[in-house]
């Protein structure tokens, strides 16, 4: 929120209490703390110390290149729930005192202050400072009837870029905006957002973590130019500065404090197909679809049944519907024998009508009013309550009935919704504060259904398709990006959330292919499919009509099949990016800057994207079949037709079957043998196609397994030939060499590649 009318005055009511000048800075050599004191006030004789606030600062080490720091006003107010749950690594502090400042390091970054004069905290990573806390920057700001806020102020340099704080659908610089961490239902039209993270991660190499599960606003550089405020209700504001030097260092560093993504199953990464919303469905609708799909050669991977598989008005009580699913255990079984997972749609309330509402009230189980009634409302479900995810018993009974489920054979679940979460008048079971816990519920939402998974599934087979989150919801993937419009600039502006999500520490990310809301011109639908297809997970899904691709014409059908067998071909890359996600918390979907950082033309790109480092994809956003995409640095090799463009912007137009679809120079990118599911052996019979390599190129390409072993290709590049071997490759293999060179392929104790040259300029 803005406390300032212009730069010299104070809103009406509001009344700042700035770090002025340092009064003293001690170390606290036990804790590894560096602890400085600021006046709110000059103080040139002991008199002027009367009557006056002192602000208390204290910096720490969270981790190796993350420095915490703690601004309290008054420390006597009591510890509000809920609090992230940070994996930090403190104890690695170096804190000294010079005879002008005092330090605290933390790995490579650290705090400078000054030990007396004017305010201001210098954080330098390498020698260089990245931000800065200056005058009129901290503040506690008393406001109308006692309220207080606490607020920060960091700097910015003329050309520094700011990104993430979730998944936000306007222009992805964030520069100039204004924006609430506070989760809402908005979809994806308006500024509200789903997934609010309070990160941001700038141009320079750095992030910034406010480490408050509530309302966190921001303005970035929309109170002061040259600043990013934040600011929270009470007494203390904490946050984390986060060392790059690049955005990937950032996120890294950032998910190894609030968790790294997990790793997915295989089969999450084919296509899944949806009943959509309030459409009218039964068995054999389903079957229909299903069968279309075979009978059309079109790979499918997840069947997704949404809300009314339960019947009206008794949302949520996981009962299927009898009236129309008369066999569910029956009907799963006979979908699963055609090679099928099964999704279904679940959300957090109990509707009145529910057989588990009286149930969950009746233990306790649902959210209370401070007054002891059950906390309800008419909007969504009639009589609505809320599964009280505070109480580990009520998340306990909440599972027991999504097992019923799973029994039943269902593998995954759409946890919808999370962002319509009370503030006023109600008490959660374990005391939790209730404007934290708006943003917080869809943590432990996700959390509660991910864990069971975990528990029946095992690792590496939990999977959700989730709405809702904020700091730490990477942990339980995947996330689609809401409800879109079915347009060409809906399209854009889901992309543009993406983008921010990726960079606010998810590694995984989906959307409604087609759009959600109406039905899309079979244009934007077709368009609609490359980029659905390109993106990290793969659904067609609508509210109110079918996305069948044949509802679109054949048209849409041959790019369907086109680009679902070219996703399941590509899993040999897709999965070794996919563990970077993991075990690095890089998204797959990156965003120009993440991955180039250094590229001064690459900062505002948001219509394209890095599929991992050596596919960069641009979606076709126009009716006039029009597309401008930026290639930075030498020549990129289109992946459907081998022409080459770049560097710059390019534009093109392009056909319904294409887009901007292109690979990096230099790159060896391993094609799978199979093209009609996700899950088979990546690594036998792969295909290395090797792009404009560099004379001296020599990389050991890992090729992950799959259902096999993985395997390991060292490809080289001597002059005009380039050779590639592997000790540990599964039967046989090829090398295709696209630019300038020949190929040979040499196995442990024989020639067993066959070598394939294509370009204009190739000989073997």
């Amino acid at each position: 929120m803005k406390f300032t009318d212009g730069y010299w005055h104070s809103r009406p009511d509001y009344r700042p209490l700035y770090a002025v000048e340092v009064d003293d800075v001690r170390v606290d050599a036990e804790r590894g703390e560096l602890v400085v004191y600021a006046t709110t006030a000059r103080t040139p004789s002991r008199g002027d110390t009367l009557n006056r606030a002192l602000l208390t600062v204290t910096y720490s080490a969270t981790a190796p290149g993350v420095i915490g720091v703690d601004v309290v006003h008054h420390a006597g107010q009591a510890e509000r729930l809920p609090v992230f749950q940070l994996a930090s690594e403190p104890g690695g502090a170096q804190v000294l005192l010079t005879d002008d400042s005092g330090v605290l390091r933390s790995g490579d970054l650290e705090v400078r202050v000054p030990r007396r004069g004017p305010w201001r905290a210098d954080f330098v990573q390498g020698g260089r400072v990245l931000t800065s806390s200056l005058s009129r920057s901290l503040a506690a700001v008393a406001g109308p009837n006692g309220g207080e806020w606490m607020h920060e102020q960091l700097a910015l340099e003329p050309d520094e870029q700011v990104y993430g704080l979730g998944e936000r659908f306007g222009a992805f610089a964030k520069n100039g905006q204004v924006v609430d961490i506070w989760n809402e239902d908005g979809g994806t039209a308006s500024e509200q957002a789903y997934k609010n993270v309070p990160l941001y991660v700038t141009s320079r190499g750095y992030g910034v973590f406010a480490d408050h599960a509530g309302r966190v606003s921001y303005e970035v550089g929309s109170e002061v130019n040259t600043r990013v405020q934040f600011s929270v209700a009470g007494s203390r504001l904490r946050y984390h500065v986060i060392a790059g030097p690049t955005p990937k260092d950032v996120l890294r560093r950032y998910t190894g404090l609030t968790g790294r993504p997990a790793r997915l199953p295989a089969w999450s990464y084919g296509l899944w197909l949806s009943t959509s919303f309030t459409t009218d469905y039964d068995e054999a609708t389903v079957t229909s679809f299903v069968d279309g799909m075979a009978d059309r050669g079109l790979p499918l991977s997840v069947f997704h049944f949404d809300c009314f598989w339960m019947r009206e008005y008794q949302w949520c009580d996981f009962t299927w519907d009898p009236r129309t699913f008369p066999d569910p255990e029956g009907m799963l079984a006979r979908l699963k024998a055609k090679g099928l997972r099964i999704c279904v749609w679940i959300n957090p309330y109990i509707g009145q009508r529910s057989s588990l509402f009286a149930e969950g009230a009746a233990l306790g189980y649902l959210l209370k009013t401070t007054d002891g009634d059950v906390w309800q409302w008419d909007m969504w479900q009639a009589g609505m309550g809320l599964v009280d995810m505070t109480n580990p018993e009520a998340v306990a009974w909440y599972q027991s009935k999504l097992k019923v489920l799973l029994d039943q054979g269902v593998d995954a679940f759409k946890t919808d919704f999370g962002e319509r979460i009370p503030t006023d008048g109600i008490a959660w079971h374990d005391g939790s504060d209730p404007e934290r816990m708006h943003n917080y519920y869809a943590h432990l939402y996700n959390k509660a259904v991910h864990d069971l998974l975990l528990a029946e599934k095992g690792e590496g087979e939990a999977v959700l398709f989730a709405r809702s989150a904020t700091a730490g919801g990477q942990q339980f993937p995947v996330h689609w990006g809401g409800d879109s419009e079915s347009t060409y600039v809906s399209m854009a502006e889901s992309l543009r959330g993406g983008l921010s999500l990726a960079m606010s520490g998810f590694g995984y990310w989906s959307h409604d292919i087609g759009g959600f809301e109406g039905t899309p011109d079979p244009a934007v639908f077709t368009r609609w499919l490359p980029f659905g297809l390109l993106s990290s997970h793969s659904r067609l899904h609508g509210s109110n009509s079918y996305r069948v691709p044949w509802a679109f014409g054949d048209e849409a059908v041959e790019v369907t099949r086109r680009f679902t067998r070219l996703k399941l071909s590509l899993m040999p890359y897709l999965a070794r990016v996919a563990e970077e996600a993991h075990l690095d918390g890089t998204p797959m979907m990156r965003p120009m800057v993440l991955e180039f950082p250094d590229d001064l033309g690459a900062r505002q790109v948001a219509t394209q994207f890095m599929l991992g480092d050596a596919l960069c994809v641009s979606p076709v956003f126009r009716a006039d079949n029009s597309c401008d995409t930026y290639l930075p640095g030498g020549g990129w090799r289109h992946l459907l037709d081998d022409s080459m463009a770049g560097p710059g912007w390019v534009s093109r137009e392009y056909g319904f079957d294409s887009l901007g679809l292109y690979v990096r120079p230099g790159t060896v990118l391993p094609f799978g043998s199979r093209q009609d599911t996700p899950e088979y052996a990546w690594a036998e019979g792969v295909a290395l196609r090797a792009y404009d390599l560099p004379d001296g190129f020599d990389q050991v390409v890992r090729v992950p397994g799959g259902t096999g072993a993985d395997a390991h290709f060292r490809v080289r590049r001597d002059g005009d030939t380039v050779l590639a071997t592997s000790d540990d490759a599964p039967g046989e293999w090829t090398l295709e060499i696209v630019g300038g060179a020949s190929a040979r392929g040499v196995g442990a104790a024989e020639i067993r590649v066959h070598a394939v040259a294509v370009g204009p300029d190739c000989t073997m």
